[in-house]
């Protein structure tokens, strides 16, 4: 596992950790939601019978309470905190967690990149300040950063929905979809499809828009792909 993937924070690095603690939690459901507040993600679709979390944390106040990380189960939530508060504080936090295979999930993370692989149920990532990074999924998929930019590689999803406020969008499809909706407001967006006719619609305020594919109004098929600031490409993939 890169150590620089997960850092987090100023100084700190999680991956310092060299003794990382390891728990399982059960999952009552077939949603996992995972919360989290300052700590890197990495989710990957397993053959476990348990949600299973690994961490790392590294931290260091100068003045001020020690710092720690929580992590608790209720209601199919998994909530990930890090309290690291004082006159001088340095902390970072990374988690992998690994979830039983044919479990939707749900990621909120108000700080900290998020990267998933393997999911072929829903995959719904929020984080306000973070990158997101994924990798073959199959289900319907939604990815939202309000700072921080966006792939997404070995996609067969029918439905796409991705919304980036500052950074770029890259996504890869490997199945014909039904619906792909991507916006961003300062940040270039690239959409790669297979072989198909297409109703698409783009737009930019400020950038060009290269348009590759066949375009039919009347296609069920329908690619949105809207900037503020940026270029539009939307191409056959490779």
């Amino acid at each position: 596992m890169a150590v620089g993937v997960f850092a987090t924070g100023c100084g700190a690095s999680a991956g310092d950790d060299k003794d990382p603690e390891k728990r399982a939690f059960a999952l009552s459901g077939r949603t996992l939601t995972v919360d989290s507040d300052d700590s890197a993600l990495e989710l990957v679709a397993a053959d476990v019978d348990k949600v299973q979390v690994t961490r790392w944390f590294e931290g260091r106040v100068a003045i001020g309470g020690d710092p720690k990380v929580t992590w608790a189960m209720k209601d199919d939530t998994l909530k990930l905190r890090m309290h690291c508060s004082g006159v001088v504080s340095d902390c970072s936090a990374k988690h992998r967690i690994e979830v039983p295979r044919d479990v939707a999930v749900v990621v909120r993370d108000d700080d900290g990149s998020v990267k998933a692989d393997g999911f072929k149920d829903s995959l719904d990532i929020h984080t306000k300040d973070g990158s997101v990074r994924v990798e073959d999924v199959a289900g319907a998929l939604t990815l939202r950063t309000d700072d921080g930019s966006v792939e997404a590689t070995g996609v067969d999803s029918r439905r796409v929905d991705v919304n980036t406020q500052d950074g770029s969008v890259r996504l890869d499809l490997t199945v014909v979809p039904d619906r792909v909706s991507v916006r961003g407001d300062d940040g270039s967006l690239t959409i790669g499809l297979p072989k198909a006719t297409y109703r698409v619609t783009t737009g930019t305020d400020d950038g060009a828009v290269d348009v590759s594919v066949p375009r039919d109004e009347g296609s069920s098929h329908v690619v949105s792909a809207h900037t503020k600031d940026g270029k539009v490409t939307v191409r056959t993939a490779n």
